[in-house]
């Protein structure tokens, strides 16, 4: 649309603003007289019914629908807790206030009516108008009744008409604000404190992404967008908290697809005195008891399939996991060579990657994960993949960690956290050699947190997960776009 030139339905709409104007009516005032919402308006009925007295409103909505019938009318407000039905009538407005309700109301226009309520003959609770105010003129008409919004890219760009158009939508983001309040409660109970740490970092670190890079005018250095929040909620234990959490935003300079977006919320929670088993139970108590009370049910459906979150969940090591599902034990093929000869000969199909652990990874991600539908704990992953994580004991190949899988998603990641500053900054060396190799992924040395970890850190079971993708399955929506309000997405190609 080139700005101030309106197509004809935008022209129409805004001749009628001139027209309120010119009359000295204002159609975009600054504040409203309302007394009830829909809901409280319907409330207040009900309850005067009983006792037959009179109840007098003041409301105000969307209008969103209008229905003449000669001297009378019938239209629907919206608000945000529900619909509300007017009757606009003639012999009670007067024939000037009747007709300017007739000629200069559309749908879409934000509406304020005084009246009586009363009931319908078909029962319904509406407002008798006895006087109307405009509170906003909508110059684009809203989509089409009966299709609504349904050009899956203009939803997401404008998701503004996309929450007004389709109430399904607006039951979404009302269900992840109960899950975020849900998730603080349940950890708040446990003694966590709720922090808040960098988004703008001198070393990134706590994953292997690549980043975001800024550059602050001032220092006259580059920052990056955080990939994650570990490497400074660690440092808070260093300093003497035992157990702290934070939900944010994360920032992972990659692909979109249905399950990643560049700009992501998560949660990460650490415990001193902890380990990866501790947030095993965190995990599975945490999912059953925010599903329980956002839902009211712990068995949820997600794309065709019902899944109870009840703990204990399964788990299962990735060697067995891949086992099963490939019949290459990754203990046996223990080298590069070794795996990438077992791949070829059962004719796999994954992508070439340059190490052992990244390709044991690979695998896992082609073959296993998507068949994980029931709640799956994968524990025991290869150390070169995780160099945040504490070694098992009893195998140098491997350490400390799992992820969790629902409906086949890859939903939350965690560690026994290396708190050896020694091993820890030859593990961020190893990384930086495959930096050197032409990983882009490669976690950088962040030599303040070595610092950190020199002071010492006490055993610790650290876990993170995404917000979003926890959303997808609790609302059984297919695509990380249905859950963000505001989606990255690709210019859009003239």
């Amino acid at each position: 649309m080139a700005w101030p030139e309106f197509n004809e339905y935008q022209h129409t709409r805004y001749q009628k603003v001139l027209e309120l104007r010119a009359q000295g009516i204002e159609p975009y005032p600054p504040r409203t007289s309302r007394t009830h919402t829909s809901r409280e308006a319907i409330a207040a009925f009900e309850h005067a019914d009983e006792e037959g007295s009179t109840v007098h409103v003041t409301v105000a909505g969307r209008l969103v629908a209008w229905r003449e019938m000669g001297k009378i009318t019938f239209a629907h407000i919206e608000d945000g807790e529900g619909r509300l039905q007017l009757f606009f009538q003639l012999n009670t407005l007067g024939e000037e206030n009747y007709r300017a309700a007739r000629k200069y109301l559309d749908l879409g226009d934000f509406v304020e009516a005084t009246g009586e309520m009363f009931r319908t003959r078909t029962g319904e609770p509406t407002v008798r108008v006895t006087s109307w105010r405009l509170l906003a003129k909508a110059l684009t008409p809203p989509p089409e009744k009966w299709h609504g919004l349904t050009d899956v890219e203009q939803r997401y760009r404008q998701r503004y008409v996309d929450l007004m158009s389709n109430p399904d939508v607006r039951r979404v983001f009302v269900v992840r604000s109960k899950i975020l309040r849900a998730i603080r409660d349940f950890l708040d109970k446990r003694g966590y404190v709720e922090v808040e740490t960098p988004i703008l970092q001198p070393v990134y670190g706590g994953a292997e992404a690549r980043p975001f890079i800024t550059h602050h005018n001032w220092a006259k250095r580059d920052l990056y967008l955080r990939i994650a929040t570990e490497l400074y909620l660690k440092r808070l234990l260093v300093g003497g908290f035992e157990r702290v959490y934070e939900i944010g935003k994360d920032f992972r300079n990659e692909g979109i697809s249905t399950k990643h977006n560049p700009e992501f919320t998560v949660i990460e929670a650490y415990q001193a005195y902890g380990d990866y088993t501790d947030m095993m139970e965190l995990a599975e108590t945490c999912w059953a008891t925010v599903a329980e009370e956002v839902l009211g049910t712990t068995a949820i459906t997600f794309q065709g399939h019902t899944i109870d979150l009840t703990p204990p969940w399964r788990r299962i090591t990735m060697r067995d996991a891949i086992l099963e599902r490939t019949g290459i034990d990754i203990e046996q093929a223990n080298t590069f060579e070794a795996l990438r000869a077992a791949v070829a000969e059962r004719a796999l199909h994954v992508d070439p990657k340059p190490t052992w652990g990244k390709l044991v990874d690979e695998l896992f991600s082609e073959y296993v994960e998507p068949t994980l539908i029931e709640p799956t704990f994968v524990v025991d992953y290869p150390r070169e993949i995780s160099p945040l994580a504490k070694q098992k004991p009893n195998n140098p190949n491997l350490v400390e960690r799992f992820e969790f899988f629902i409906g086949g998603l890859e939903l939350g990641n965690a560690f026994t956290e290396l708190n050896d500053p020694v091993e820890q900054l030859e593990r961020f060396r190893e990384q930086q050699r495959q930096r050197e190799a032409g990983d882009e992924e490669a976690h950088p040395v962040d030599e303040d947190f070595i610092n950190a970890l020199m002071y010492g850190m006490p055993p610790t079971g650290g876990i993170g997960w995404g917000i979003d993708r926890m959303t997808m399955l609790y609302t059984d929506r297919p695509s990380i776009r249905e859950v963000i309000l505001f989606p990255q997405l690709r210019e859009r190609r003239s």
